[in-house]
């Protein structure tokens, strides 16, 4: 009989919780923080504040329920853990369309930074950035983490480089100014929550990490926890430097905050920053969601070809060229605002699930290991998985209805998709 294939471990506490924090900190605080602030105003870092509450709550159920299951088919495998395969499926589904629609958008984000250096044409640069980032991912998780540090050091200097600029400007404005109050600072909310989104990525890691039962939920809690420190620090600083009227109206925020406030050689320094950054998230969404493909297809959900591991490399080749090939595919949208909140209803969704699920085994299997514990019950019933589900409700129902409805359809077809390749 054949030996099942395995993939490499390799990755610690320290490179899991620094790929983390890089696609955390990817092209979403880059790119729709001008956004949010014409939603929230000064207020923004309020916006950021809200989202950081979702993502904290279901970061803890995440860290719990990848203490049980150290499996990279990740959310597929907690779902199905606690009620059945088809929801299961179906949630597997909407994450895989989730990371390939993301990358495609992130590309086309670094796509118009190039042209704003180089000139050169978009949809080439996209395409090529994608295919670049395939082979490295092939070559090995080793490698892909340490240009993913690398990466991120870089992105995390440019969200540095905005504090460091903004600190002197602190006290200019009025960080309660909301343009269209309370709703839109929800609305922003909802929004920028794509800058979190990143954190789920890191639980696809476990099968390629050291003591994954332990390392993955305590690089989970660092890697949120640093990005929301940064994230509103960033978001209090920008305000501050450019007002939230004219931050609202920037396609290259940081590109002009930097110009405001130290010229066209600090401006063209963070728009060269800004293209690590966005390599940086398509490499880790490219990366995430071929091991959840991997994850499924040796879980019989998906054709077993999926599950494939080339022999020298231990990386999951087929799972990379079909992640890589349906991102292609997408690179054709170009609207980032709208995929980024089609992305937000696919990953609100996925989190009520998760919370639920994290709820359902604390009454349906409370014998299973748990080294990590989301703490605060009442009798049985954890308190946090249930506000989890509540905020991030709250928040999907933010979002426009041509996104809630692209989302519903992703999520029907997933359901329909279940009936013919889950066996």
């Amino acid at each position: 009989m054949k030996a099942k294939a395995e993939l490499r471990r390799v990755l610690g506490l320290f490179e899991i919780t620094l790929s983390g924090i890089g696609i955390i900190l990817g092209a979403g605080i880059y790119a729709l923080i001008g956004e949010a602030a014409g939603l929230a105003g000064n207020a923004v870092w309020l916006s950021f504040a809200i989202s950081s509450l979702v993502a904290l709550l279901t970061g803890l159920a995440y860290a719990e329920l990848s203490s049980m299951f150290p499996r990279a088919s990740a959310e597929y495998e907690y779902t199905a853990q606690a009620f059945s395969r088809f929801p299961a499926f179906v949630i597997g589904w909407l994450i895989i369309f989730s990371g390939v629609i993301g990358a495609a958008t992130v590309s086309l984000g670094f796509a118009g930074y190039f042209r704003a250096l180089t000139g050169a044409p978009i949809l080439p640069a996209a395409l090529a950035l994608a295919a670049l980032l395939a082979v490295l991912i092939f070559t090995g998780i080793k490698q892909s983490a340490r240009v993913a540090i690398a990466f991120t050091l870089i992105e995390a200097a440019g969200l540095f480089f905005v504090i460091i600029v903004g600190i002197p400007h602190l006290g200019s404005v009025n960080y309660l100014e909301m343009p269209f109050g309370l709703s839109g600072v929800f609305q922003a909310s909802a929004l920028i929550f794509f800058a979190f989104i990143g954190f789920e990525d890191m639980v696809k890691l476990s099968e390629e990490a050291e003591d994954p039962e332990k390392n993955i939920p305590r690089a989970l809690i660092l890697a949120i926890s640093a990005s929301i420190i940064l994230y509103i620090l960033v978001a209090l600083c920008a305000t501050s430097v450019l007002g939230w009227r004219e931050l609202s109206t920037s396609s290259a925020p940081f590109s002009d905050i930097a110009h405001a406030a130290l010229g066209r050689n600090a401006s063209l320094t963070i728009s060269v920053m800004a293209l690590f950054a966005t390599t940086n998230t398509v490499l880790l969404m490219l990366l995430a969601a071929s091991r959840i493909v991997f994850g499924m297809a040796e879980s019989s959900s998906l054709p077993p070809i999926l599950a494939s591991v080339h022999p020298r490399t231990k990386t999951p080749w087929a799972a990379i060229v079909l992640v890589t090939a349906m991102c292609m595919a997408f690179i054709f949208l170009q609207d980032i605002s709208f995929v980024a909140n089609v992305n937000n209803f696919t990953v609100f969704l996925t989190f009520m699930v998760i919370n639920a699920a994290l709820i359902r085994l604390r009454y349906r299997r409370p014998e299973l290991a748990r080294p990590f514990r989301v703490p605060y019950s009442w009798g049985k019933l954890p308190v946090l998985p249930v506000l989890g589900i509540a905020v991030n409700l709250f928040l999907m129902l933010q979002l426009s209805w041509a996104a809630i409805a692209l989302g519903a359809g992703l999520t029907i077809l997933g359901a329909v998709a279940a009936k013919f390749l889950d066996r």
